[in-house]
Parts: C-alpha cells; sequence; structure tokens
C-alpha cells in the first residue's frame, strides 16, 4: 500500500513566529505524535533560526514533497522568491514569498503530492501594502481553489467547536450585517463538512442568540424573533438537525456542549470568548467549504516575541493533528 503524501505547511508571515514553531513541532516528535509534514520556506533561514533560538534540529532542503524523510530531518521545500527576515520587523519585500508558500501548497494539494494544507499565521498588513488584493488568507484560499460559495471560518478544541456568522468587524457593524441568509450560509457549510469530513452523520447544531436570555421573547431584543428564528426554520426545513436560539450565558458550559457538535455565534467574540477560555493553547482554524482540507493555528504572528524562542508550537501541533485526521494520513 502506497505511502500517503505528507501535510504542507506554508511558511507564514516571516517576521513572526512561523518558522520556530515549525521547528518546535517538529523536534517535539519524539516526545509526543507530531503527523508528518514539510515546510515551505528557506532552508537557510530556518536553520539560522533554529541556531538563534537553540534548538537542535536537522534541516533537509528537498525537491519535491516525496523525498521528505520527517522521522530523519525537517523537510524544507525551498521558495523560488528571496527570503530576507529579521524576528520582529516587518518587510514588505518578503510579500511575494509569503504569497508562493501558499500558492504553491495549494498547488501540491491538486497534484496529489501533499495531503492538506496547514498555514503558519501571515501579517495582513504587509500583503495590503504589497498590493495584496484579499481582504485575508482564507478569501485568497477560496479565490485559487474557485469556490462558488464563501469560506466559513471554524475554530476547534476538544470539546467545542464554534463557527462565527461575522468575524473581523465591529459588534455594531456585526449587526448590523447579520441576516437569516448569512447564517444559514454558514451553518448549512458547517453541516456538510461535519458531516462530510469529520464523520459526524447527523450533525446537531445549537445557534446562539444575539441578546441576553435570547431576547427573552422581544423583551430584551428582536434579532431572535426577526433573523435567528427564520433560519433555524429554514435549516429545519432543509433536513438539519438545529437547536436554539440558545441563551448565549448558558450555551457553554460541559452539560451543555454534549448536546451539540457545533455552535453557531453571531460575532467574533461570541464564538472565540468561550472557545479560548476552554482551551488557549490548542484552537485550531478550519476553513470548511474549500475542495481541500486547511487548518491553522489559532493565533497571529506574535511578533513582540518573534526570535526569542518562547513561541509554543502547541496550537501547530493540534492543527497538523487535524488536518491528519481529516486527510486520514
Amino acid at each position: 500500500m502506497a505511502k500517503p503524501p505528507p501535510l504542507c505547511l506554508t511558511m507564514g508571515e516571516p517576521a513572526g513566529i512561523g518558522g520556530e514553531i515549525a521547528i518546535k513541532a517538529w523536534a517535539a516528535r519524539n516526545d509526543e505524535p507530531v503527523a508528518p509534514f514539510f515546510l515551505i520556506d528557506d532552508p537557510d533561514r530556518i536553520r539560522a533560526l533554529a541556531a538563534r533560538i537553540g534548538v537542535d534540529v536537522t534541516v533537509s532542503a528537498i525537491t519535491a514533497p516525496g523525498e521528505a524523510d520527517f522521522a530523519a530531518a525537517l523537510p524544507v521545500l525551498p521558495l523560488e522568491k528571496p527570503v530576507k527576515a529579521t524576528p520582529g520587523t516587518l518587510d514588505t519585500a518578503n510579500a511575494p514569498a509569503v504569497i508562493e508558500s501558499i500558492t504553491r501548497a495549494h498547488a501540491l494539494i491538486v497534484a496529489g503530492e501533499a495531503a492538506a494544507m496547514v498555514t503558519n499565521p501571515i501579517q495582513k498588513s504587509t500583503l495590503y501594502a504589497a498590493g495584496f488584493p484579499y481582504p485575508g488568507h482564507t478569501e485568497f484560499l477560496a479565490a485559487l481553489a474557485g469556490s462558488a460559495t464563501p469560506p466559513v471560518m471554524m475554530l476547534a478544541v476538544e470539546g467545542l467547536r464554534v463557527v462565527p456568522v461575522t468575524v473581523h468587524q465591529s459588534l455594531r457593524t456585526a449587526l448590523d450585517a447579520l441576516t437569516a441568509d448569512e447564517i444559514v450560509t454558514r451553518a448549512r457549510i458547517a453541516a456538510r463538512d461535519l458531516r462530510d469530513r469529520f464523520g459526524i452523520a447527523q450533525p446537531r447544531l445549537a445557534v446562539a442568540g444575539v441578546n441576553p436570555h435570547a431576547g427573552e421573547d422581544g423583551t430584551l431584543g428582536r434579532e431572535e424573533i426577526e433573523i435567528v428564528i427564520p433560519a433555524i426554520e429554514r435549516l429545519r426545513a432543509e433536513g438539519w438537525h438545529v437547536e436554539g436560539p440558545k441563551s448565549p450565558d448558558t450555551m457553554f458550559h460541559p452539560a451543555a456542549r454534549a448536546t451539540y457538535d457545533v455552535a453557531i455565534c453571531h460575532y467574533h467574540d461570541q464564538a472565540l470568548i468561550p472557545l479560548k477560555t476552554l482551551d488557549y493553547d490548542h484552537g485550531v482554524n478550519v476553513t470548511l467549504g474549500l475542495n481541500f482540507i486547511r487548518t491553522s493555528p489559532d493565533h497571529g504572528t506574535a511578533l513582540d516575541i518573534a526570535g526569542t524562542g518562547t513561541a509554543k508550537a502547541d496550537s501547530l501541533i493540534a492543527a497538523l493533528a487535524l488536518a491528519a485526521k481529516l486527510a486520514r494520513v
């Protein structure tokens, strides 16, 4: 039986902690299971970074993913674009290499040479300054995939999965943007991926309320009556198992979490506060609705600690593990 292809890990922002956590994830493989991966980056940069943070790592420059021997060395597929990075110091000159790392990872997945993509965090401001036309990582990946449906962000830790309907916008504008159509679209994509990729035959969705006590029949706000309940009714009519609207202050304790497979939340902090409170270090970002598997650590570039050797690889290791599970590596 042929060995499955490895996971592909992108470089991310080279001034951030992506390279450091990749090194630490590889170094941790003898102490805990780490899914085999190769990194798209500059091998010399990774060697120098390992020396800087004091991690003994053997780096192997490869020409194709099939050459990767994860047990013997950290496999690095060299970039064609140059990378000259100083930890903690952003440089727009590195934007082409950051983009190349992502596009090559996608091409390798399409070619069947990589099982899934795990992305290190990018610094969107640097890419914007270089003319990057997409709002973020996820939208760029959707464009590469030619996806006809909007990508959906799901965050996961052991015991909790959350999908925010609106993401990176102010609370005021998020509530203005919230519609039944948006809830239905994202909940439907989440349910399909939970069924088709996560192997949950009948996914159970819990839809949060917007207001305290889920509006108390309109006395504390009408968003539940006018937006949330109509969305739930549409999803149920499609055959999905959906409960709600749930009072946001009581739907995340252990007994409540045992009753559903994913929580559909309406704004960023409603989803991420309970998730990060439950398990701050092991959160994984999963992009749903793509025709390939993509996970990412649930944190940013951490420029303030880049190059100091203090970054934790826990979230990356969790992202690699989930990607391997979904890809059945």
